[in-house]
């Protein structure tokens, strides 16, 4: 699909998110699910690619070259090639995370693309479709009727905690079931940790995940039986862990500061600024 170049409010349209803060968390996991298949280089030119999808959310017409200067300034020369960047975008379509559209100027040359992000998928049951029926005659026998009707009834199954993926910790499980029995609540509790871990750079610390995300289910719980101001009991749970992760991350930094005495204040200002920057994309 070609389209007429044109600045980036040209192609509002293409958004399909309502904020900013709507595409940072539908990016985040994406990010979650395929950092691993992208190399450092690659995960720095996605990454930058969504810096420059802010002012649309989700949409960048940039050239390849603005970008892959932009990364070049910021690491002192040392970014990287245009092929890297290229081998990103070809994953990045694979997996779904953006769409590519060329661009042509009036004359009908190629100028740059269009990228456009898309959301990550929400596994949701299908909704069922309404088909064309033929109308019942009115002597089916009842048996038939009422065979049918319990066929009906029973379904969809509804998964216990049993049938939970094996990456959520049996820990977090053996708790979380006693309030949630299903498989699909728990997974979803889970993901909140994961994503929560992942701006303040605890997604490889399993214990301290496992550790935050106990206290704040308990915590939840607690606010649940003594209140009915939370609406939402997931994005609460997911507030709750960033706030317990985001004390930990600060603990932790600055006690390596005060103990060690070696970390000069430009370094922490270099930290919290590159925690700034992880937590806004």
């Amino acid at each position: 699909m070609s389209l007429k170049s044109g600045s980036i409010e040209h192609f509002e349209e293409f958004s399909q998110f309502t904020s900013l803060a709507q595409f940072n968390h539908h990016f985040e996991q994406w990010l979650l699910k395929h950092k691993a298949d992208f190399s450092k280089g690659e995960i720095v030119g996605l990454k930058r690619l969504v810096r420059f999808a802010a002012k649309i959310p989700g949409v960048c017409n940039a050239k390849i070259g603005t970008i892959l200067k932009s990364i070049n300034e910021e690491y002192h020369e040392n970014g990287i090639s245009r092929s890297t960047f290229k081998r990103m975008i070809l994953k990045a379509k694979e997996f779904g995370i953006i769409t590519v559209y060329e661009t042509e100027r009036k004359n009908g040359s190629q100028t740059c693309n269009l990228y456009v992000f898309n959301r990550f998928p929400v596994n949701e049951p299908p909704k069922a479709e309404k088909m064309n029926q033929p109308i019942e005659t009115s002597n089916l026998l009842k048996t038939e009727k009422g065979q049918k009707n319990k066929k009906r009834k029973e379904e969809p199954l509804e998964l216990d905690h049993s049938y939970v993926s094996n990456h959520v910790p049996k820990e977090f499980v053996k708790l979380v079931k006693y309030f949630y029995s299903d498989a699909k609540t728990i997974e979803e509790l889970w993901h909140m940790t994961q994503i929560a871990a992942y701006k303040y750079f605890r997604e490889n610390k399993t214990e301290q995940m496992l550790d935050v995300a106990i206290e704040g289910f308990k915590q939840l719980i607690r606010k649940l039986k003594f209140t009915k101001a939370v609406r939402n009991p997931i994005s609460y749970f997911y507030g709750i862990l960033l706030n317990k992760f985001s004390q930990r991350f600060y603990d932790e930094l600055y006690e390596k500061y005060d103990v060690s005495g070696s970390t000069s204040n430009n370094s922490i200002v270099d930290i919290l600024n590159y925690d700034y920057f992880k937590c806004a994309i």
